[in-house]
């Protein structure tokens, strides 16, 4: 992005219920300190620093900042880790050992994934100080998918004034199959919907409606004609050329009878190279900023922040990973379309 300046949004960042818990995994962080201290303030929602209480009160005190009324979760007082250590070789299904539980659960990530695991918090939100791997191992093998759903992919909201974009997958899925593509496609309108834009999905190609051709073209081709297979309720095309997918006047000419042509919000890139220039390209030359990588796809809510995040970025994700709670609420209430799309487009 264009520096470090801060840049309003004016996409609703609401969060219903104050009393949702997001653990944050580096309390010792400045960046995580300051995040939860203003969300605290402001009552948007329950933030849980991880750490030891001297540590994190000294810490505090060297930073000129107040903890009062912030929870504290050290993991030298909380009185379940068998509680958790059951619940892991629960999890791992045999394949791992109770000593390799118990060795996991020293580490921070692991602990505090288990915390959310038992539900001590509703969501989770790591990276400022642990590499993605760190962050994302404790995930993947004992959190794992969200049903129907097979693989976690990301996403980055894209903002810039009164314009917002969902791009995907621009940190996760390297080089995705036409399954995957569906599911990244999915995932990612679920993603426009929590908050509130009503998705207009485009599956991105160098060809637009086999102007071109190639292995890679028909794998995007054909994830676009399962989608379409689908009892979706929004548009969904591909393949698209992005100036396609974004210029009412280039659709017209490349498209004109594209549902999606020229006003695209969620734009599926065909692999992780196109969607993490993609993303960056439109940070940096274009002046939006990008909020993510957001985590889809995952039982529960869980995301990894980049090392270089800001205090106000982290604050957003924070409010972010709490929407999807909240949004995972209500898909359990009312059922998701997504289990019958998923099937029947096949």
């Amino acid at each position: 992005m264009k520096g470090e300046e801060y840049k309003p949004m004016n996409i609703p960042l609401t969060v219903k219920d104050r009393a949702i818990r997001i653990l944050f995994t580096e309390g010792a962080d400045r960046r995580m300190m300051e995040a939860a201290i203003r969300l605290h303030n402001e009552q948007i929602l329950t933030p849980l620093l991880y750490g030891t209480t001297k540590k994190l009160q000294q810490l505090a005190a060297d930073y000129e900042l107040s903890l009062d009324g912030i929870e504290i979760i050290d993991p030298e007082l909380f009185a379940h880790r068998e509680a958790m250590v059951r619940r892991m070789l629960k999890l791992r299904r045999g394949k791992t050992d109770e000593q390799t539980c118990r060795k996991w659960l020293m580490k921070d990530t692991y602990f505090c994934t288990m915390y959310v695991e038992l539900g001590y918090a509703d969501g989770l939100l790591g990276g400022s100080a642990n590499s993605t791997a760190e962050t994302l191992r404790p995930i993947m093998q004992l959190i794992k998918t969200r049903m129907p759903h097979t693989i976690v992919s990301s996403c980055f909201l894209m903002s810039r004034g009164d314009e917002h974009y969902i791009f995907a997958d621009c940190s996760l899925n390297r080089n995705p199959n036409v399954d995957e593509l569906v599911e990244i496609a999915l995932q990612s309108a679920d993603t426009a919907r929590t908050f509130c834009m009503e998705p207009k999905v485009a599956l991105l190609s160098y060809s637009t409606h086999g102007s071109g051709s190639g292995a890679d073209v028909d794998t995007i081709h054909e994830a676009a004609q399962r989608l379409k297979r689908m009892p979706l309720d929004y548009a969904v095309d591909g393949e698209l050329q992005v100036d396609c997918a974004l210029s009412k006047r280039v659709a017209g000419l490349k498209a004109a009878d594209s549902p999606v042509g020229g006003t695209a919000n969620v734009l599926i890139f065909p692999d992780l190279n196109a969607g993490n220039i993609g993303y960056k390209l439109v940070a940096n030359l274009g002046g939006f900023e990008a909020l993510g990588p957001i985590l889809q796809g995952v039982r529960l809510p869980m995301n990894d922040l980049s090392r270089s995040a800001t205090t106000e970025e982290i604050y957003k994700m924070a409010i972010i990973t709490a929407m999807q709670r909240e949004a995972l609420t209500e898909s359990e209430h009312e059922g998701s379309m997504y289990a019958n799309g998923l099937h029947m487009g096949k």
